[in-house]
């Protein structure tokens, strides 16, 4: 049973000692990442995997594609494991399963390794912050990681921001999504919403709704804003007769790009009359307008 005590002391050995263990870009190849020496090499088969590890699903297009360069250039950053709190001989990964498994289907019989004595709790910390690095997490996962942080652990937004590069600004931004409900937090997931349209949401009366709206109608992250403020389905009253057919707004915009000025045509298709205004920015635009009547009137 965790200490609660203990556990929320503050990251353990401490959060920027926790962060020197992992570094989530090592999973993707790169020349200039500099490389943590490793402590030994272990059997693949003497390594376990993290049973509380919280990412549960490895893209296998992902993983192949990791397993292709691992072929070519080896492991270029050693897994974090600790001696196996059960099983004599036998190591458990603390950071770096996506390599281990990467590593089994590039056929390697062992891979390099840093050994550390840590926690149940350091252990389940640096699983966390290693999630919240990768490079295909979606907002709500991230929210949901820096929760457990906070909540776990005792860490406030800014530290939290001063330590994984972040600005306080995203991390309550992310948070503020995890008070919607949960199928507009699916939608979110599943990519059918933007990040904007849900922070459009957060603040409606029924958010679920206007989330299912927004889905069907394809509707923008400004058009979603004006739906969450009642305003979408409210637009301005037009006076009668003054809806305009496709022919008048054609006019309207010859009318403006001749004139590079805004035109606005009001034409009353049951008398057939209307009213045409020109918006003029300056007071050389309206002398050009009086040139160019006068010109016409004289022609």
């Amino acid at each position: 049973m965790v200490d609660k005590k203990n556990e929320r002391r503050g990251l353990g050995r401490g959060l920027s000692a926790l962060m020197a263990d992992v570094n989530i870009e090592a999973d993707q190849p790169r020349t200039d990442v500099r490389e943590k020496k490793s402590d030994a090499t272990l059997p693949i088969e003497k390594i376990k995997a993290n049973p509380d590890q919280p990412r549960r699903f490895f893209s296998e297009d992902a993983l192949q594609e990791l397993a292709n360069s691992i072929r070519e250039k080896g492991v270029i950053q050693p897994l974090i494991v600790r001696p196996h709190p059960r099983e004599n001989d036998i190591y458990e990964i603390v950071a770096g399963e996506r390599r281990w498994r990467a590593s089994q289907l590039a056929q390697l019989h062992e891979v390099p390794v840093v050994i550390r004595e840590m926690t149940d709790t350091e252990v389940l910390e640096i699983a966390i912050i290693e999630n919240i690095q990768r490079s295909d997490l979606n907002a709500i996962e991230e929210a949901k990681g820096y929760k457990q942080l906070m909540e776990r652990f005792g860490h406030t937004q800014e530290k939290l921001a001063a330590a994984l590069s972040k600005s306080r600004s995203h991390i309550a931004n992310l948070m503020r999504l995890l008070q919607l409900p949960q199928d507009v937090q699916d939608l979110l997931h599943d990519g059918k919403l933007s990040i904007g349209h849900a922070r459009a949401l957060i603040t409606s009366s029924d958010p679920s709704g206007l989330a299912q709206r927004v889905v069907s109608e394809g509707l923008s992250v400004r058009q979603t804003e004006a739906l969450a403020k009642g305003q979408l389905d409210k637009p301005k009253a037009a006076a009668p007769g003054s809806t305009k057919d496709a022919d008048t707004k054609a006019l309207e915009g010859d009318l403006s790009a001749t004139l590079g000025m805004k035109v606005n045509l009001a034409h009353k298709a049951s008398s057939g009359g209307g009213k045409l205004s020109i918006q003029y920015k300056s007071l050389d635009q309206l002398d050009e307008i009086c040139a160019l009547l006068s010109s016409q009137r004289e022609g």
